[in-house]
């Protein structure tokens, strides 16, 4: 067993170990890059406070998203295609977050299905859903996330029109495999990944394949995929989710202040400050820089959670002491859950909550309820200063 001190070290076992198309399509961004880059450096120029003299005992990691008890402010974002990462990926992910006391967010565009993560754990997890053009699949899709239980709503509103991600085009990424002469020679050094692939019946988008009419494979499914994202997703449509729905709603995507207010007014209870790991725009706000006006435009009027380049418990810990309520992580469990199945995630979930709780008590708190913007010393001009 490999000795795991940080994500990063969960990194370079994932490397080695998943074909290299699946890691670029993780391990990357659109365009030049430069917001998928920044929404991890942008963390690094915030300090933190050390305080000393403070009893440290009692300390406790625990919170609560959406009225959830977890055990840190931390949850499994929806990232597609994880069962192509490793076998059964999303099964394996939603277990160990199950056990560790944190939220799983299943994909739309999952390789195992609603309704197998539901067979395969005994508590709610949250289900993402992408806006599509069939309105007859969103009403059925969200009802299969009623009947399996699903406790809350993410609903995608940055992929209305999908971002280019350069490495995504070179390595020709498709699924099934692409069989060039590159892909072919990459998996011939993969054998740990093959066998696993080779052991389940779950290689297909179990939340599509089958439930579309003409969609029964992944070559009719491609085509389906590329013309189905909804240009026309509007507020309207969101309230109309909101109400097929009936349960907790969260709005995945926002970015600016208005569109802060605007989730506000059709009822979401949270909102993710995100710019999809970089994937969409490139040259938009780190999401941690674009988070301190979304907070001042929405106050406590609803919950703010937010995502993209958390990579340890010290992220974590910034970002709740500037004021969310939670944090997501899909490249740092997509890392675990790549090297090690599920003991990876709960590895990568581990070392993040005992750097959250190690920082906390170097920063003289004992709960992470109780973080704040005390802890931390922000710059000058942290959020940056732009013309109007």
């Amino acid at each position: 067993m490999p000795v795991i001190t940080n994500i990063y070290d969960l990194k370079r076992i994932y490397k080695r170990r998943v074909p290299k198309m699946f890691y670029d399509y993780c391990e990357s961004g659109s365009w030049t890059e430069q917001t998928f880059r920044e929404n991890v450096t942008d963390y690094d120029q915030i300090r933190l406070r050390q305080r000393v003299a403070v009893d440290m005992t009692g300390r406790s990691t625990a919170s609560q998203m959406i009225g959830q008890d977890v055990s840190m402010p931390v949850a499994l974002a929806p990232v597609g295609s994880t069962g192509m990462q490793h076998a059964d990926g999303e099964i394996l992910a939603a277990k160990a977050a199950e056990a560790f006391g944190v939220p799983f967010t299943l994909s739309t565009m999952s390789v195992c299905s609603i309704e197998d993560v539901a067979e395969n754990t005994t508590k709610p997890f949250w289900f993402q859903l992408y806006a599509m053009k069939d309105k007859d699949y969103i009403k059925r899709v969200i009802q299969r996330a009623k009947d399996a239980k699903c406790s809350a709503l993410v609903v995608t509103l940055d992929l209305q029109i999908l971002g280019q991600r350069h490495k995504d085009i070179h390595n020709g990424l498709s699924i099934p495999i692409r069989p060039t002469m590159g892909n072919i020679a990459n998996l011939a050094t993969k054998w740990r990944w093959i066998a696993g692939m080779a052991q389940t019946k779950r290689h297909q988008f179990g939340n599509i394949v089958g439930h579309i009419d003409g969609i029964s494979d992944m070559s009719s499914l491609s085509t389906w995929a590329a013309e189905s994202f909804d240009p026309k997703l509007n507020w309207d449509d969101v309230k109309e989710i909101k109400k097929m729905w009936g349960g907790p709603l969260i709005l995945k995507g926002i970015l600016d202040a208005e569109d802060a207010k605007m989730a506000l007014q059709v009822g979401a209870d949270a909102i993710i400050v995100s710019n999809h790991g970089g994937r969409q725009l490139d040259g938009a706000l780190s999401s941690i820089k674009a988070l301190p006006a979304i907070l001042d435009a929405v106050g406590d009027k609803v919950e703010v959670h937010i995502d993209g380049g958390i990579r340890s418990g010290q992220d974590v810990l910034k970002a709740v002491a500037m004021g969310a309520k939670g944090t997501y992580i899909g490249r740092a469990f997509i890392y675990g859950l790549g090297a090690m199945g599920q003991q990876g995630v709960t590895s990568a979930l581990e070392v993040i909550k005992k750097e959250l709780d190690t920082t906390m008590a170097l920063c003289g708190e004992t709960q992470a309820t109780e973080l704040g913007r005390h802890n931390l010393l922000i710059p000058e001009g942290f959020e940056g200063r732009w013309q109007g």
